[in-house]
């Protein structure tokens, strides 16, 4: 994966490009101390990954990344912890390192880089599907950005202009589509058997004739889903 580094300190492009030189599968073609340096760079060049300081002279992070029309993977680094939730509004941001950056972490965010799904952008209304991040899914809800284990999701639910996400400790009511979620979620763990239900083939009880039990929930599987179903399981 290649990877620059943006930040005005030498101090910390030095620790980040060092804890990158651990990890064989990065490739850090070139450093800046400056935003417009970087903007200059990738006019010219693709790179697949982005270490970028949020406070810089002139340039915030999040200025330079409204400047690319097609950013690649974003690794913030900083050392204010206050703009978490900013941060997650970018679709391509993958994770947020507060400095000093121990390297357990930073293997942490570099894990996220290489399995980060794509992402849905902040929308305007209250409760949106937000992100999702390796296992972590994010909603919106009362401008609140909250995480879900993705394991623990054990069924969503199409309800009109809602949906459901039931997991094993709370439920959430979140204005989106199945599609949407459905797109985030994956398919290893999760699939459609209904138009309107999504469920977590590891949380299935029991099957009989066309419907699931998960937990105390009896859903219907559609005629066309059941082969897949049936494939999906490890049947004996």
């Amino acid at each position: 994966m290649n990877c620059i580094i943006i930040d005005d300190e030498t101090t910390a492009r030095a620790i980040i490009s060092q804890l990158c030189t651990n990890v064989s599968a990065l490739n850090v073609l070139e450093e800046f101390a400056n935003a417009m340096q970087a903007i200059k760079y990738l006019n010219q060049n693709e790179v697949d990954l982005i270490f970028l300081d949020i406070h810089m002279p002139d340039f915030t992070g999040f200025d330079f990344i409204d400047t690319l029309k097609n950013p690649p993977k974003i690794i913030l680094t900083t050392s204010d912890p206050n703009f978490a939730i900013q941060a997650f509004g970018y679709d391509c941001i993958v994770d947020y390192l507060v400095k000093p950056i121990m390297p357990e972490r930073f293997s942490k965010a570099i894990d996220k880089a290489f399995t980060a799904t794509t992402v849905v952008p902040v929308e305007t209304a209250s409760n949106k599907v937000e992100t999702t991040s390796g296992n972590d899914l994010y909603i919106n809800i009362d401008r609140r950005l909250i995480k879900i284990d993705i394991p623990s999701i054990y069924l969503v639910e199409a309800k009109g202009d809602y949906i459901q996400v039931k997991t094993d400790t709370k439920n959430y009511t979140v204005h989106s589509t199945l599609k949407k979620i459905d797109d985030k979620l994956p398919d290893s763990l999760f699939l459609k058997i209904h138009r309107s239900y999504i469920i977590n083939i590891h949380k299935i009880i029991d099957i009989e004739d066309n419907s699931v039990l998960i937990k105390k929930d009896v859903i219907p599987v559609s005629r066309s889903k059941r082969p897949e179903l049936m494939k999906r399981l490890n049947l004996l």
